[in-house]
């Protein structure tokens, strides 16, 4: 069972934007915001029949606009039809094996899809707490580890970039136009909802599932920070609120972590271990462009917001887990051989 967590009567019939809403940490935002009474207006591009928005009956419960986040027009009239007092935007093209491939539709989607919600904001006077997903990718490759907020955004290959400007944008917005926006560097999300089986955690589960060696496509060496994603939706809420209390924290970014950096192969075998398999993952060593090393420190966002996860990495595991052995279960995994790139919707 998840773990509660305690809610106060600050997001009651507060009208919230979440974009990217059928995407994993999407899904879960929308999730507890609708469980603690705000009007959810939910942004989407394409149906995802399988995502969680839809899975868990949400889809029914909160508002939908569908349309492309890149459209001026069409975030002015949802932010001024809707009365949207807090804009959650988490569209993103997420995957970075597709942005090599793509990275024109990449750069749409995350810059000029940020900018497009930012001067809709800057147009809407209701709005009064923005808070824009960014990466620990908008660091790029740096020789000193762990990422502090004051760390250069120095991307380099196309998903890293795309990430430092729309960080960079949402900071000029802030700073020129006095928009109450924050922005987030989290390292990868993992949890019950992600679709993506090209991704780590989802597709080891599946392959396992499935009786089948889980694949690692680098070296199984590359390092990084995952957060469960009810974690991330959680701190998000929290930074959201804090940012209409305190609006001086506008134009600032958070580093959001459970600060436990692990290897690709160390994060494979935990699971493996979690489900008493006996199969060896196959390492491909085929990773290209990827960042080798990144974690963050996250003490500036623990110590401003008295944020503490509520779930360690062992524990994350083991609800992501069983949401997968509940949700495969109802389904053929042959329906799931998808690329994951479809499943990436605005």
């Amino acid at each position: 069972m998840e773990k509660e967590i305690v809610m106060n009567n600050f997001w009651k019939d507060r009208n919230v934007l979440v974009t990217g809403a059928t995407g994993l940490l999407g899904g879960w935002v929308a999730k507890k915001l609708y469980d603690a009474g705000a009007n959810v207006v939910c942004l989407i591009r394409d149906e995802v029949p399988h995502s969680e928005l839809v899975r868990s009956g949400l889809i029914a419960k909160v508002t939908i606009v569908k349309g492309d986040i890149c459209s001026q027009g069409l975030m002015e009239r949802v932010l001024g039809e809707h009365e949207i007092n807090i804009v959650m935007h988490l569209a993103a093209q997420a995957i970075v094996g597709i942005a090599n491939r793509n990275p024109i539709t990449t750069f749409e989607a995350n810059i000029q899809g940020t900018w497009s919600v930012l001067e809709a904001s800057r147009r809407s006077p209701l709005v009064k707490s923005i808070v824009v997903a960014s990466s620990d990718k908008a660091y790029g490759d740096q020789k000193i580890l762990p990422y502090y907020e004051d760390t250069p955004l120095q991307g380099l290959h196309p998903y890293d970039v795309s990430k430092s400007c729309a960080d960079l944008i949402t900071h000029s917005y802030a700073h020129t136009y006095d928009l109450p926006a924050v922005i987030t560097r989290c390292g990868n999300f993992y949890g019950g909802g992600d679709l993506n089986w090209n991704r780590i955690v989802p597709g080891t589960i599946r392959s396992i599932l499935n009786g089948e060696k889980p694949i690692i496509r680098s070296d199984g060496k590359f390092t990084r920070d995952y957060l469960y994603v009810e974690d991330g939706a959680t701190a998000y809420m929290m930074l959201a609120e804090e940012l209409i209390k305190n609006p001086s924290l506008k134009g600032e970014a958070f580093n959001i972590s459970n600060e436990q950096p692990i290897t690709v192969i160390e994060l494979v075998e935990k699971i493996l271990a979690e489900m008493s398999s006996p199969l060896e993952p196959v390492i491909m060593n085929e990773a290209s462009n990827e960042i080798r090393e990144q974690y963050l420190d996250a003490t500036k966002f623990k110590t401003k917001l008295d944020w503490v996860p509520e779930f360690n990495l062992e524990e994350g595991l083991k609800q992501t887990i069983n949401w997968y052995k509940n949700f495969l279960d109802k389904f053929p995994l042959s329906i799931f051989n998808i690329f994951a790139g479809v499943l990436v919707k605005h």
